[in-house]
């Protein structure tokens, strides 16, 4: 899931450093790097306000994840190019040489939460005292609860708080079909020979053909699944175009019909789009998170401050809820647990934040893979991709 968000730029990320940013290396009650995008300048501005006395706050915003992944390992004094997550990735200019202090939380994708814990660059969080965090539902709890190795874990510790989240799509130009696509089974469909565009990531491609055979995306034993290789090479005759950065540019152009990729890019283009159509696939779809991180102590105290607690607690909280999935192309994880009367109309009427639980119940996070097992994905993905 890493190309989802990594070239993200949003409008309202040079607002909020204006807003709330700290200059130089004065000190503040809390310091905080996040995705920009991710959090609307009017919660920080909330949060401020309901305080007493107010505090310094230092948010600084940045453009890709692959930004704070790095902070994170330089903190650390390691190379963060090492990693192989973002191998096949340009090189990000430095814009601002000089290391900043360490923070007390940043934005990382639950995609990296396993580099992270494996190369010792966050701390577990103890969150349990949170009020809100018992109101989290169980999905976004066990998706922070890891071993030391990353892996999902019921009674793993805790390495995270989700803050936003969202979804895989299809989207379509309506007026080139006749019928309206409802799940994954349609991207076979033979009017859409070589009009399919999707995002270039074995998990995503292959996971949502697991789903159309009625199987999990985090499927491990890929041999045992009837029919999934067939499956991979009739869905390879329909795709035009595989690209995780410019996979809807061929559907804006009528070049390609239906496109397959990530809520956060496609809930903008709708909304200038009138001739789009985005839907959930009713078998269920991927889901990803953002989700708060303690950077890792270099020495001393490893406990999670005050303040930062307190923020992690507000982003749950319902007034935090609705601004989250009102500004920011994504939805709180408190979405489906607050009271309906307390979110906006606009969260309340759009489907594709509030999903019908009957689809909700079916959707998956991209858990960790044992390294045996993503071999075997990957192996699969090189022979659809080479047939």
């Amino acid at each position: 899931m890493l190309s989802r968000r990594s070239f993200l730029i949003s409008t309202g990320a040079v607002a909020l450093g204006q807003l709330l940013s700290g200059c130089g290396d004065s000190e503040h009650d809390l310091r905080v790097f996040l995705l920009q995008g991710s959090i609307p300048p009017q919660l920080l501005t909330a949060f401020r306000q309901q305080l007493s006395p107010r505090p310094s706050l230092s948010f600084t915003p940045q453009a890709q994840l692959k930004m704070l992944f790095e902070l994170l390992a330089t903190w650390q004094g390691k190379d963060a190019k090492k990693a192989g997550l973002w191998r096949d990735l340009p090189k990000i200019p430095i814009i601002n040489p000089q290391e900043p202090p360490i923070s007390d939380l940043v934005t990382l994708g639950d995609a990296w939460l396993a580099e992270g814990i494996q190369q010792g660059l966050i701390d577990p969080l103890e969150l349990t005292d949170i009020p809100n965090w018992q109101k989290l539902p169980s999905r976004w709890q066990r998706l922070v609860k890891r071993d030391g190795r990353g892996n999902v874990k019921e009674n793993g510790q805790i390495w995270g708080a989700p803050y936003r989240w969202g979804t895989t799509l299809m989207v379509y130009q309506e007026d080139k079909l006749d019928w309206e696509p409802t799940d994954w089974s349609d991207l076979w469909d033979e009017r859409l020979r070589d009009r399919i565009t999707l995002v270039d990531q074995p998990r995503e491609v292959i996971g949502l053909t697991l789903k159309k055979l009625g199987q999990s995306y985090n499927t491990q034993d890929l041999a045992s699944v009837p029919g999934l290789k067939s499956e991979l090479l009739s869905l390879q005759k329909q795709v035009k175009y595989y690209s995780s950065r410019h996979y809807l540019q061929p559907l804006l152009i009528g070049d390609a019909w239906l496109s397959v990729g990530w809520s956060n890019e496609i809930l903008p283009l709708i909304a200038k789009n009138r001739g789009l159509k985005a839907i959930i696939p009713a078998s269920g779809t991927s889901l990803w998170s953002d989700i708060w991180v303690k950077p890792k102590a270099k020495t001393g105290n490893v406990v999670l401050s005050k303040s930062a607690k307190q923020w992690i607690d507000f982003c749950w909280q319902p007034q935090a809820a609705d601004l989250i999935s009102l500004f920011t192309e994504g939805a709180s994880p408190m979405i489906n647990v607050i009271d309906k009367n307390e979110l906006s109309k606009e969260v309340q009427d759009n489907p594709l934040l509030l999903i019908k639980p009957e689809i909700f119940d079916k959707c998956e996070f991209l858990e960790p893979l044992p390294d045996k097992v993503q071999a075997e994905y990957l192996n699969l993905w090189k022979e659809m991709r080479n047939s």
